[in-house]
């Protein structure tokens, strides 16, 4: 149900969309399937103006009867094998009050038509094991694990900390 969901792209720049962002990054980054711990004060300050600056870089948020309820944070890439741009979802949280009302797939729907108009091939994003209620929701908008073949498996996403 996605009666009154509005989504917009977020200007960095702009004041009120700065603090929603921030706001709604917070709240999932406090979340345990977010980590459980609040922004930094130095990632709070940085964060929009780092993102104005990364070429691709494009985020959007989602209103519930003007009040900020989710965001989805995307970065661009590129498909060696295809040749062609991708988006990676980097990040995409619903307010818990919120979910179940069709919010993530709203945000989810305004970054594929994103993605369609710039001409990329495929949409990545990583989700926890654990968040079965997010891959659900992914797969009803029709994400499936990554794997090549049958014999090479899946897709593992790996981090090093530098």
């Amino acid at each position: 149900m996605q009666c009154n969901i509005a989504v917009k792209v977020v200007d960095y720049l702009d004041p009120s969309d700065r603090q929603a962002l921030i706001d709604m990054l917070d709240m999932y980054a406090r979340d345990p399937m977010g980590g459980g711990e609040p922004l930094t004060a130095d990632t709070r300050l940085r964060l929009c103006d780092d993102l104005s600056r990364v070429t691709g870089a494009i985020s959007w948020l989602a209103f519930k009867d003007g009040k900020p309820v989710g965001l989805l944070n995307a970065l661009p890439g590129y498909s060696t094998f295809k040749a062609r741009p991708l988006i990676n979802v980097h990040d995409i949280a619903v307010d818990p009050a919120y979910r179940g009302q069709g919010i993530g797939q709203a945000l989810l729907t305004a970054m594929e038509g994103h993605a369609r108009a710039l001409g990329c091939c495929k949409v990545t994003l990583e989700v926890l094991s654990g968040n079965t209620q997010a891959q659900r929701s992914y797969e009803r908008f029709g994400f499936e694990q990554y794997s090549l073949s049958a014999l090479t498996g899946q897709a593992l996403f790996m981090q090093k900390w530098l």
